[in-house]
């Protein structure tokens, strides 16, 4: 089975980008096609997304949405290059994006999102660069942390502590049996969360349970056909 590969290309995200400025609903279209460009792994979208959102973030200091818009497209961007193991790219688009993300907090610290976000991004440094697993490791927990505490039925905040606790080792307070219940968690809270049954299947492959993992990859992929790197993870795991 041949996934299609889609492209959702950067000129089809400027223009929704532009087409009314920073509007609800320009956002919330920009955000939907920002998750597009993530699936089919189409980084030159996304790195131009991310230099558009970014300049609109600057001229609209005051503008919470706007900070976290950009936040949120350099994590689609960190995403993908710790997908095709450009961990460079990976870093440097993390660490801008927490940038994004610390200012849309301190504008709005009630949001459990851009806390959300925030924590998202700073465990994305720690797989890119393992050496800054310790204070990129405790930042990520805390942002997390607070996320639940505002918001205790947040899937996408389990999902991202999960996915904290599947990159830091035991000793550093994660671990992959944590990782299994946080997904787990997310998935009671959106069965249709996607990347939920993705995350999933990585843990239990890690864990050697191949043919449980291969049943998270296709449910994963069943919600979301268009994801390539859960294709990619369901082709590379054996049946048994």
């Amino acid at each position: 089975m041949r996934l299609p590969r889609i492209r959702i290309t950067a000129p089809k995200l400027i223009l929704c980008l532009m087409a009314g400025g920073l509007s609800a609903g320009t956002l919330a279209r920009a955000s939907t096609d920002l998750e597009k460009a993530r699936d089919v792994q189409d980084r030159t979208a996304l790195e131009t997304a991310t230099r558009q959102l970014s300049a609109d973030a600057q001229k609209a200091p005051n503008d919470a949405e706007a900070q976290y818009q950009a936040a949120l497209a350099s994590s689609y961007l960190a995403e993908v290059g710790l997908e095709v193991r450009d961990k460079s790219q990976a870093q440097r688009a993390a660490e801008e994006g927490i940038r994004s993300a610390e200012r849309a907090i301190a504008l709005k610290p009630s949001n459990a999102e851009y806390h959300r976000i925030l924590g998202t991004l700073c465990g994305q440094v720690i797989p890119a660069n393992v050496l800054l697993a310790l204070s990129y490791g405790k930042r990520a927990r805390d942002a997390i942390d607070k996320a639940l505490s505002l918001d205790p039925h947040s899937s996408k905040a389990y999902l991202a502590r999960g996915v904290g606790n599947y990159y830091l080792p035991p000793a550093f307070g994660g671990g992959l049996d944590l990782a299994i219940r946080d997904f787990e968690r997310a998935i009671e809270l959106d069965k249709k969360s996607a990347e939920a049954y993705l995350w999933l299947g990585l843990a239990l492959r890690k864990q050697n349970q191949n043919a449980q993992a291969r049943q998270a990859f296709a449910k994963s992929l069943e919600l979301n056909p268009n994801r390539i790197w859960a294709k990619q993870q369901l082709d590379k795991t054996p049946a048994q």
